[in-house]
């Protein structure tokens, strides 16, 4: 079921978001050269990473709640639409390649599906019952999140899949980019970057867009610090899937360690390409089992394997 509204409601609604404000001074872009429209450009988005700044306290709440839950077997789950939905499916399709996590558990939800993240899906974003029947499918518990994303701070579509997600208990987490959103409102931690009036009015895949990046980037990768996908700054549960990655967790092995090469391929091919075992097994002189058996008692956290092995 799509919810309907009356247009004039919602072209007042639209014309009260920062987000969606018009810009007089900018009316005669399309005059301008090339190079003064990119330097244009550019100043705006210099202004995003303050306003991310501005908002760090919530962001380092939410992530801190997150990872409690993860680190319980809960799944971090993203839901949003257009440009929203589509910067959460491509974070989720980034952390099993980088963190070795499961495929289902960084999940990327836009409203349409799949075919949403090439074309518009008639409606798609209007229906909060499309959220709980795609929330539904994944069978949520009360140990996942779901962090619904919506420049507007009011999509139907994510404010649905946050008041779904908490009726049952699940952590909520919602990210706007306009103030006193009905997002952040409905979610138990509310994040609103407020990056201020498009260049192209209410082209939020711009400046918001970019925010929006910004704080799912921080969102993914600092609990997976947490949770213990890294050593140092070293992304040793990457998964070597082709060439480069292989060559990628050598190096990594080689950082951490500061072995020769012919020990890292030993230790590699004693772990089966595991990089964080291969560390463990050259800094605390384990052999294979001995390191998978540490990794799993400290929860995959290298650091606590290697002072459990006296290293």
């Amino acid at each position: 079921m799509t919810s309907m509204s009356d247009p004039r409601d919602l072209r007042a609604e639209l014309e009260s978001l920062t987000t969606e404000a018009f810009r007089p001074e900018l009316a005669g872009i399309d005059r301008l050269p090339t190079l003064e429209i990119a330097r244009l450009m550019n100043g705006e988005d210099t202004a995003v990473p303050a306003a991310v700044a501005a908002r760090l306290p919530a962001i380092a709440a939410a992530i801190d709640a997150v990872a409690a839950r993860m680190a319980r077997g809960g799944r971090l789950v993203y839901a949003g639409a257009g440009t929203a939905g589509r910067l959460g499916v491509l974070d989720a399709s980034e952390c099993p390649p980088t963190f070795n996590t499961r495929p289902d558990q960084v999940v990327g939800l836009i409203a349409g599906g799949p075919p949403a993240m090439v074309t518009s899906v008639e409606g798609a974003e209007d229906s909060a019952e499309l959220a709980e029947k795609d929330l539904g499918a994944l069978g949520l518990t009360a140990d996942d999140t779901v962090v619904g994303v919506s420049a507007s701070g009011r999509t139907p579509y994510a404010i649905g899949a946050v008041e779904h997600a908490r009726r049952l208990g699940a952590l909520t987490v919602g990210l706007s980019c306009n103030a006193g959103s009905a997002l952040a409102a409905a979610a138990e931690h509310g994040i609103e970057i407020v990056v201020g009036p498009e260049l192209l009015t209410g082209s939020t895949r711009l400046k918001a867009g970019t925010a929006q990046k910004l704080v799912l980037n921080m969102i993914s990768t600092i609990t997976m610090i947490r949770l213990g996908k890294t050593f140092g700054n070293l992304m040793v549960d990457v998964r070597a899937s082709n060439d480069k990655l292989r060559a990628r967790s050598r190096r990594i092995v080689a950082l951490a360690t500061g072995a020769p090469d012919e020990e890292i391929e030993r230790a590699l091919t004693a772990t089966g390409g595991e990089v964080k075992d291969a560390i463990l097994t050259i800094l605390a002189g384990v052999d294979g089992p001995t390191a998978a058996r540490l990794l799993e008692e400290s929860g995959g956290h290298l650091r606590a394997a290697l002072a459990a092995a006296g290293g």
